[in-house]
């Protein structure tokens, strides 16, 4: 299968530049993933195709502001990190801009000298490892000097950082947020509890990898970057009751699929477990827990469009997504959502 099978046309006007006031008022467009048949509805209409025993899963990764701009100590050169993997306390694995001003030995200065750092090694693809200087706790200063991570396609500076996390983000460590779920408000989330629907937590910390182009022709050729996940014995407990019961697994997002499909064994159960997750879904394979998905509108011949084909068949997802350029859906992380039902 190629890479070019999964290419279309989206003109840059429906790529959405902020988010949604009213989260849940998003547009959601509902595909049958047996006969391709399409609804047009508003997000919060996502609970009129949930049954009671259902349950939803949901990714309570939460983003970290992990862009920092400073300068170069001694010359005072402007530098930009992206911080994408933690290597362990105060040492991280990170793209610089730009590179040839992050030579090992480099140091480099964030806001008043309240976090300073020092270039150590190289890492994958041109990353660098660096060790990180600071009084307190990290996370406060980061906190206080980083920016949030948009992708490169958003152009318009974010005023609250706050929505570009879900409502029930508590896990701190991603580089992206896990998009599907920035719809959900609390208010929409009780609703569903209400229904009779379970929601479970689990944890994938999203990094750039997800969202890195496919580069090879072939596509069974595409190497995924490792991501870390994390399941609790009560999530696993209500997933595997719900299966046990012959109701419906549901996905919320892309990064919920991944976790779920990495864990799962051949009869569709889950269990506890952390570790670090490289599974590329393409069509072909077979979903062993996940029945249903909800996402976003995702990047042409991108890894997460060809997750979506596996599940609905690469012909519908293609009209699908034909469609939300003709009806002008707005795409990618601050876009429209679809349900695969």
């Amino acid at each position: 299968m190629k890479v070019t099978d999964f290419d279309f046309n989206l003109p840059e006007e429906l790529i959405a530049q902020h988010p949604m006031e009213k989260r849940d008022e998003a547009r959601l467009m509902v595909m049958n993933k047996e006969n391709g048949e399409i609804e047009h509805k508003v997000f919060k209409d996502i609970i009129d195709y949930l049954e009671p025993g259902d349950c939803i899963v949901l990714n309570d990764t939460r983003v970290l502001p992990a862009r920092l701009i400073g300068s170069k100590e001694g010359t005072g050169g402007k530098i930009e990190f992206l911080l994408l993997k933690r290597v362990d306390k105060d040492t991280w694995e990170t793209l610089v801009k730009p590179g040839k001003r992050a030579q090992i030995g480099t140091r480099f200065v964030f806001g008043d000298g309240e976090l300073k750092a020092e270039v150590i090694g190289l890492g994958e693809e041109g990353s660098r490892i660096v060790k990180f200087e600071y009084e307190g706790i990290f996370e406060e200063v980061l906190d206080k000097l980083g920016q949030m991570p948009l992708p490169p396609y958003i152009t318009e500076r974010l005023e609250d950082k706050e929505m570009y996390q879900t409502v029930y983000s508590r896990e701190q460590g991603s580089a992206a947020a896990p998009t599907a779920g920035l719809h959900f408000t609390k208010e929409l989330l009780e609703k569903i509890e209400g229904k009779g629907v379970s929601i479970a937590f689990l944890t994938l910390h999203v990094g750039l990898g997800t969202f890195r182009p496919v580069k090879v022709e072939n596509i069974e050729e595409h190497n995924m970057h490792a991501e870390y996940y994390c399941m609790s014995k009560a999530t696993a407990d209500i997933i595997n009751k719900t299966k046990e019961n012959g109701k419906n697994v549901i996905a919320v997002g892309t990064t919920s699929c991944r976790t779920l499909e990495t864990i799962g064994d051949e009869s569709g159960k889950v269990r506890e477990q952390s570790g670090w997750t490289d599974i590329f879904i393409f069509p072909g394979y077979k979903y062993k827990v996940v029945d249903k998905l909800i996402t976003n509108f995702h990047l042409p011949q991108s890894t997460l469009i060809m997750l979506v084909s596996a599940l609905a068949g690469k012909e519908n997802v293609m009209n699908a997504y034909e469609t939300a350029v003709r009806e002008k859906y707005k795409f990618f992380s601050f876009g429209d959502a679809m349900f695969v039902k």
